[in-house]
């Protein structure tokens, strides 16, 4: 009876914890899959042509090398990122916190513009009034008492439902598939500037620490959840690969028949247009669909994962309703910012992304110190594997070669210096 009863409280501690794994899973991939990735893919695939395959690898290889580091270290300490950035160098986490919430609410304008994109292409809707509406959605989603049960559900049926209309564009635009692949390795032109954007756009900011945080939720914390947390975070950067390189394929498709795509209209809609022409005037709309779940979504990861970080500032706001409260006033803050923004929708969602890329390597060489010197105290004396700290070192390293060349050119998205 007893063996029983312990066989039932295990499957059921089981069953509840899957809900928040699959939502650290998906929220990772959602917020990494945003309008502001699906924005830049099509801007620089439009520019250049396969090559931009390049910048896609170099996403996938960067973003596995920074991510198992995160995941890692914040499930081993059992804290979120600026909680154990103060206990590694006192009051960084504070420095932190305050960057990947400027960082955060750059990219929840963008994620409020993009999701007016998305309603504009789907029904037509003023993008300004779209982005009203899709960001009291999110507010009402976190007013829910139960919003972490409601965020999985939503992240969760939304990420599939993009990954599964994505692919069915790439199949139907015919990309030269060959071309792609030669120039995932060897690219006809290579542009650091478009690297940093990407990689911000789709690992930098609070899009490193999202899964992660969110997989604090689970309870599966220390270091004897390792190889728990090791799958969970390679199944978040197999998805998220997977999407990114099938969103361009899907665009490459339409750049190399020969359609010219629009970026400088207030409404521009590059990737929208792209759709358009593999589908007609239903692929508009689906893809309007698919754009504003993307938004939606990032919209919501942005939000809590940056809300997480205010908690830096004072506990009181780490969990329960006061969490919901700052993840509310957070989506308010930024909705009324981009309300009174003039530049186009496409622009900013270009630019926030490699904002986020400037801010990546600072994180990351905090979350590089505590691997390499403090693993017996905030690591709890687990011996970290020295091939993943190697390769977080190199990422980091690289991330910040890429931000310092690329500051002019990423302002110059937006009319900032030349």
């Amino acid at each position: 009876m007893t063996d029983t009863s312990s066989a039932e409280r295990a499957k059921s501690f089981a069953r509840s914890r899957r809900g928040p794994i699959l939502g650290a899973i998906f929220l990772m991939a959602t917020s990494a899959i945003g309008p502001g990735f699906i924005t830049q893919t099509a801007t620089f695939t439009a520019q250049l042509g396969a090559a931009f395959a390049f910048a896609i690898l170099a996403s996938i290889l960067i973003d596995f090398a920074l991510q198992m580091n995160v995941w890692r270290m914040i499930t081993v300490a059992g804290k979120r990122a600026g909680d154990l950035a103060n206990e590694a160098v006192p009051f960084s986490g504070h420095v932190l916190a305050t960057l990947i919430v400027i960082g955060g609410l750059a990219f929840n304008i963008g994620n409020i513009a993009g999701a007016g994109l998305g309603l504009n292409a789907l029904l037509g809707l003023d993008p300004k009034l779209g982005g009203l509406l899709s960001a009291l959605l999110a507010i009402g989603i976190f007013m829910y008492k139960r919003a972490g049960r409601v965020v999985d559900m939503v992240v969760l049926a939304l990420g599939l439902l993009m990954i599964g209309l994505t692919l069915f564009v790439a199949i139907a635009s015919q990309p030269p598939v060959g071309d792609a692949l030669r120039q995932t390795f060897v690219p006809d032109t290579l542009n650091f500037a478009t690297i940093t954007t990407i990689v911000g756009g789709t690992v930098g900011g609070y899009i490193t620490y999202a899964g992660a945080h969110r997989y604090l939720d689970s309870g599966l914390v220390g270091p004897d959840h390792v190889p728990a947390v090791h799958r969970a975070s390679m199944s978040g950067i197999l998805v998220t690969g997977i999407m990114r390189y099938v969103l361009f394929l899907a665009i490459l498709g339409v750049v190399a028949s020969g359609v010219t795509l629009d970026f400088s209209s207030q409404a521009a809609n590059p990737a929208g247009q792209a759709f358009g022409a593999v589908l007609g005037d239903a692929g508009i709309r689906i893809f309007g669909a698919i754009f504003w779940a993307a938004a939606i979504t990032s919209v919501i990861g942005a939000a809590y994962t940056s809300a997480t970080f205010i908690s830096t500032f004072s506990k009181k706001l780490g969990t329960g309703w006061p969490l919901q409260v700052a993840t509310v006033a957070f989506i308010l803050v930024s909705l009324v910012l981009y309300l009174l923004i003039g530049a186009a929708p496409a622009a900013i969602l270009v630019f926030v992304g490699g904002f986020n890329g400037l801010i990546l390597p600072i994180g990351m060489t905090i979350f590089m110190y505590v691997g390499w010197f403090r693993q017996r105290d905030v690591l709890h004396g687990y011996r970290y594997p020295l091939w993943l700290l190697a390769l977080g070192t190199l990422a980091t390293l690289l991330s910040w070669y890429m931000g310092i060349v690329s500051i002019g050119p990423i302002f110059a998205f937006i009319g900032i210096g030349a």
